[in-house]
């Protein structure tokens, strides 16, 4: 694990994050939560020299930034200061507070489920610690001094989106690399070249305007992670695919369509009844098909027919009565039989013939 650490200079209120390692992202994403834990952005920032901060730095000390460093600079307007190489000094704040947190936080080793549970505990000790006196106004807490200090910084304004991106080229089996890692995308994208963007914590992939597929983001090592939906239209000529290819292995389906599944795989030709369902997903949606499929399991009606009958009924336009307010013609006199009328009109004939 790495942990980033930051600290106002003024009250001295700290902010630690843990990440699984020290990626341009993954410093991106310290910033962005850093700002959002102090709520105001300062005007300037003191920083090391890191790879993902500052590409080169001359013989004269002049400094290029890393360029999306250098955008989340300008994004929320602040001054990058570095610190000359190997004077730790110039930055001594932090690297004082390092060597507390250190004790106050890592000792003994903390142990969590996962990296949300670890940084979510570590964001309340740091306002535990900033109850501690100020080292400077001894009779005011650093929370108080930040108070204070809060006024000073501007807004926050919208989040930066701290991401890494890369133009790739989806494989033949639907998956695009990052890392040491394969993620899925809708199979109609194989073969083509998609924009991925690494976050910190999840991997999105784009062609053009359109976000295709969004994953969590895993740090093992040459493991496939598949959305089994992306390769559903994949089954309409290969239905057999369902009940062993590597996207459909341990699928979660929701309840009513696992049931549906099993008791279509457990008769002949079910796997093929069951692909003609999955594919209607692609006409009227996962959730509508998920409705009708609770619907189905209610009424205790899992025949293929049912089921897309009760689709049809959900995505037909609901024809709504007439509304009272329409005028129709009112009779004034009521109508009445007077069969004297008739005999009238045939005497009225006989004088015209």
């Amino acid at each position: 694990m790495k942990v980033a650490h930051f600290r106002l200079c003024h009250s001295r209120k700290p902010f630690v994050i843990a990440y699984p390692g020290e990626a341009q992202e993954m410093v991106l994403d310290a910033f962005v939560q850093a700002l959002s834990f102090y709520g105001g952005v300062p005007r300037r920032v003191i920083i090391d020299n890191p790879k993902t901060m500052v590409t080169y730095v001359s013989r004269s000390k002049e400094r290029i930034f890393h360029p999306r460093f250098l955008a989340l600079m300008n994004h929320y307007v602040m001054e990058p200061v570095a610190c000359t190489p190997a004077a730790g000094w110039e930055k001594g704040q932090v690297e004082n507070q390092v060597q507390f947190l250190r004790g106050r936080l890592f000792v003994p080793e903390p142990a969590f489920d996962d990296l949300e549970a670890l940084n979510a505990w570590l964001r309340l000790r740091c306002e535990d610690l900033a109850e501690r006196p100020h080292p400077e106004q001894q009779d005011r807490t650093i929370t108080e001094v930040f108070e204070d200090e809060r006024a000073e910084l501007r807004p926050l304004g919208r989040a930066f989106d701290g991401y890494v991106e890369k133009t790739v080229r989806v494989r033949s089996t639907c998956l695009v690399q990052y890392a040491s890692n394969r993620y899925s995308v809708p199979s109609r994208f194989a073969g083509h070249h998609v924009s991925l963007r690494a976050y910190a914590g999840r991997i999105v992939v784009v062609s053009g305007q359109d976000v295709i597929a969004e994953h969590r983001r895993h740090f093992t090592r040459n493991i496939s992670y598949f959305e089994p939906w992306h390769y559903v239209p994949l089954l309409d000529r290969k239905p057999g695919a369902l009940r062993n290819g590597a996207p459909f292995v341990g699928w979660e389906l929701p309840e009513a369509m696992h049931r549906i599944r099993e008791h279509y795989m457990a008769g002949k030709g079910g796997d093929r009844e069951f692909v003609d369902l999955l594919l209607l997903a692609q006409d009227h949606g996962i959730e509508v098909v998920e409705t009708a499929c609770n619907l189905a399991v209610a009424q205790n009606t899992l025949r293929l027919p049912a089921i897309i009958n009760l689709i049809n009924q959900l995505v037909e336009p609901v024809i709504t009565p007439l509304s009272d307010a329409c005028a129709y013609p009112q009779l004034t006199l009521r109508p009445e039989a007077d069969c004297k009328r008739y005999e009238t009109l045939c005497s009225a004939e006989e004088v015209a013939v």
